[in-house]
């Protein structure tokens, strides 16, 4: 039975009070039947991590480099994040490939570095509206696959998050339907089971990302291969995220 996770990317957002006032808001929720996710800006993590110190909430970021050190300005390294406390890490995210231009090979060099930093990557994968319109849904996630998550053993993929996230409903306030959500999920599933082995692809959890709001939650958490969401603009909220805890089973305290 995979364990839900409901992961808030707080993006570009809010200040250091702010972050603490939302993290300590956060620690009211009942973690009892799922696993709980935030990922506040870099600069916040280490007060994020001491405002949830002692809770069962995990604290995460929203991208690492895969390098371990050196002369890379600007960048930040797994053993740094592990140090404050993170314990998941998002990459691939769309906002980083479309906006910032990262390439499947790059993505694939951070998983690596993450997984030996015996941390959680959380690999985001997804196709834009003009790919879905052509019919191309299933090649991109599939050429995201393989090039973001290349070389990882079954043991390194079990321990491995993905997030479908379709571009068109990120922050658009469109959402793919449960059905549509489902049916690249469990494409997903069968590409786990051909490159690895069906026990495999069963242990594995995917998280739909997208507009993901209290009033569409617990449909999507309905679906057979739906195992969480990863939530951008209603996680920046106490009681809306909490509600989307509420939403996929689990009440809050």
């Amino acid at each position: 039975m995979r364990r839900p996770l409901i992961a808030g990317n707080w993006k570009m957002n809010l200040t250091r009070e702010e972050s603490v006032s939302l993290a300590s808001e956060l620690c009211r929720a009942d973690s009892s039947n799922t696993d709980i996710l935030i990922c506040p800006p870099y600069v916040y993590l280490d007060a994020v991590s001491q405002a949830v110190a002692g809770s069962s909430i995990n604290v995460g970021s929203q991208d690492a480099y895969f390098e371990a050190s050196g002369a890379f300005t600007g960048e930040i390294s797994v053993g740094m994040l592990k140090d404050i406390g993170c314990q998941f890490i998002i990459l691939g995210h769309s906002e980083r490939r479309h906006v910032l231009g990262e390439s499947d090979l790059l993505i694939n060099k951070k998983v690596h570095a993450v997984l030996s930093g015996d941390l959680t990557p959380i690999v985001c994968v997804g196709e834009t509206l003009e790919e879905r319109e052509a019919g191309k849904t299933l090649d991109v996630i599939k050429s995201q696959f393989d090039g973001s998550l290349a070389g990882l053993t079954a043991d390194q993929i079990k321990k491995t998050v993905i997030a479908y996230e379709p571009v068109w409903a990120i922050g658009t306030g469109k959402t793919a339907t449960p059905e549509q959500a489902q049916e690249v999920h469990a494409d997903l599933r069968r590409i786990l089971a051909e490159r690895y082995n069906p026990e495999t692809s069963e242990e594995v959890r995917i998280l739909y990302g997208g507009s993901v709001k209290p009033d569409n939650t617990a449909e999507l958490m309905a679906q057979a291969d739906i195992d969480g969401a990863l939530v951008g603009g209603a996680s920046l909220q106490s009681d809306s995220f909490i509600d989307i805890i509420n939403a996929s089973g689990v009440s809050a305290g």
